[in-house]
Parts: structure tokens; sequence; C-alpha cells
């Protein structure tokens, strides 16, 4: 069996992130989202790996994982110009062949591993298994009605009817056969080849097609809230108290983690929250839910329930919260006047 992971896409929603960064690579506890999802992939009996990229972030993916070797597994780099998911497998079909594979949104994080549905698929004898999740929401994702044997009997694409809350999180397991029903679809009104459409060509050539519902949190990450709480749910998950840096008249509540050569002096950390490598925190407050990057520097500022990523300075900020601030940036205070002064890309959004 192997996998394949996607890890395209513009990621429109979080711009300008997005304009210098694969979507996949922003850190949640200062680790990228894609590395849970290779974490839950290693931890199965799967080797091989292909990675679907973009041509425009494809490097970034490729700095990140390099062969693999991290995670223990042998990973293949496959672009493709984004045009859906059923297109993107058919894209590494010369790197997937007849085998089974299970497929993984690069951005979604979930809180249960892949074992028990490889194990399920493979002792069932499945030719598809789809992984579902209720959603408040279901006009905004792909919905699947099932019998009371868990078989699909039908799916939807963003129903404008309600027809159940059972939505397509982003975890897919296939047989070779998905490439018989790929090559029957045709683009969608969107001009994808959508994944949606191929599983129900399955099912109408008499496959075997089951769907099995997750009994865990799930989170899909396309946008600024959505990171900021996989942020908190994973902090909340998996932090413990952990220092390896350095403490200088402060005080550390709760469950904390402080990277080495990171230096925290004349302030308060309450957790679950994380300081990552080579950080200064100097008098300021961090509070809960938040991740603070390697070789950022918080000065004489509060922050809570936020997202900084590496080499960021937040230097004299009274209050910050519900925030994400990218690589390299700069959040200061102008002592000499109550003047707002910004740098601003495009598809910024601030509120002051």
């Amino acid at each position: 069996m192997k996998a394949l992971v996607l890890s395209g896409g513009k990621g429109t929603r979080l711009r300008p992130l997005t304009f210098t960064c694969a979507k996949q690579l922003i850190p949640v506890a200062n680790k990228p989202i894609l590395g849970y999802v290779l974490d839950q992939v290693a931890a199965t009996a799967i080797k091989k790996v292909g990675i679907i990229t973009a041509p425009e972030t494809g490097q970034y993916v490729k700095d990140y994982v390099n062969g693999g070797a991290a995670w223990g597994l042998d990973v293949t780099y496959i672009p493709q110009e984004p045009l859906g998911l059923a297109h993107a497998v058919k894209t590494a079909k010369r790197f997937l062949g007849q085998d089974a594979f299970v497929m993984c949104l690069g951005d979604n994080v979930t809180g249960q591993g892949l074992n028990s549905f490889v194990k399920k698929f493979k002792n069932e004898h499945l030719d598809a298994l789809i992984i579902l999740k209720e959603v408040d929401n279901p006009s905004s994702f792909g919905i699947a009605q099932l019998d009371e044997k868990g078989n699909i009997l039908k799916l939807v694409e963003k129903p404008k009817t309600p027809m159940g809350n059972l939505a397509i999180i982003g975890t897919y397991l296939f047989s070779g056969k998905v490439h018989q029903a790929i090559e029957r679809i045709k683009p969608s009104w969107r001009g994808e080849l959508e994944i949606t459409d191929a599983i129900q060509e399955m099912i109408t050539m008499g496959f075997k097609v089951k769907a099995e519902i997750l009994n865990s949190w799930w989170l899909d990450t396309g946008k600024k809230d959505d990171i900021l709480s996989a942020n908190a749910k994973i902090l909340d998950e998996y932090i413990t108290l952990d220092v390896k840096g350095q403490v200088v008249n402060s005080l550390i509540d709760g469950r904390v983690k402080i990277e080495p050569d990171a230096k925290v002096v004349n302030s308060t950390l309450r957790g679950p929250c994380v300081i990552g490598r080579g950080a200064l925190i100097e008098d300021s407050f961090i509070g809960p839910y938040t991740s603070v990057g390697n070789c950022s520097q918080v000065v004489c500022s509060n922050i809570e329930y936020c997202v900084i990523q590496e080499n960021v300075t937040v230097k004299g900020i009274e209050r910050l919260e519900d925030s994400l601030i990218g690589k390299n940036a700069k959040v200061t205070k102008n002592q000499r006047s109550r003047t707002i002064k910004l740098h601003v890309g495009d598809y910024s959004e601030l509120e002051v």
C-alpha cells in the first residue's frame, strides 16, 4: 500500500502568507501541518509516499520534507496544476500503479491515526473507504448519504438543500479501481475533476465503497481562524511542561514548552503554549494557546491565542490576540506618536 499526500493548491484564503509559503507548511504548535500528516502516515506500515505539489510552492515543500528520511519514508514528488483531487490521483497514476493507497490532504489535521482505517480497508476487501465527520454547516462540504451497513449511497458536493451532515473530510483509501472511475468522469462546472464524482462513479460501477465516521476531532486549516483553532487543539492535546531554555525572574504557569536556546526574562508564561528555539521573551505576558516560533522576539508585549511564526519581532504591543503573524514580520508600537503606520501586503487583514 502507498500514500498520496496532497500539498498543492493556491491557498488563496490564507494570503498573503501563501504567496511565499505552501499553506500546508504553516505551523501549528511550531510544526508545519504537513508534518502531522506525515507523522500519521509514518505510523502505518506504508513506506512509499507521493506528495502532490504546486508549481508556485513545490520547492518549499521539498525543502521541508526532503527525501522523507525524518519520517522513515521514501518520498516521490509529483507536480500538478490545481485541477481537482481526482486530477491529482490521475496525475499520480504512474507512481501509484495499481496499488491500493491512502490519500490525505496535507492541510487537514485529525486526532485519529490511519491504522484503524487501513485495517478496515484490507479486512473488508474494499475498493474505497471514505472518512466522514458530522458538521454543522453541510453546505460547505461534500456530503455523503449512507445505508444502515455504512455503504455510501450518494455523494453531493456542497448541497444547497441539506441531505445530511456527514462531511467528507479529506482522508480516503482506494484500490487501483479508482483509476477506472476517474477515466469515466468529466470536469465539474468549476473545471475540475472532483473526487466526489469519482467515488460516485465507483458506486455506479458496482465497486465496494464504504464509509467510516471519524471518532475524534478534525480541523481543516484553510483559513486564519482554522489555523488558530488547530494550534489551540494541538497545544491542548500534546504540550506538557518541558523547559529546556533559560528562565530568568519569570513565572511559568501550567503546560509550557520552552525549546533549547530560548530565553525568558521578567515575563509570565501561561500554558498551554510553546516558545521556539532561540526565541526571546522579555518583559511580556504569553497567554494560553500561543505558539512563538524559532528566533522570534516578544518584548514589552502581551499576546494570547496567537500563532507567531519564526524570526518575528513583536515589541511594545499592549494586547495582541487571535492573530496569525507570518515569518520575518515586525509588529511594533510607535512610542512617539499615536499615528498608526502600516506596511501591509496584498490580501492582508488588520483590526486596529
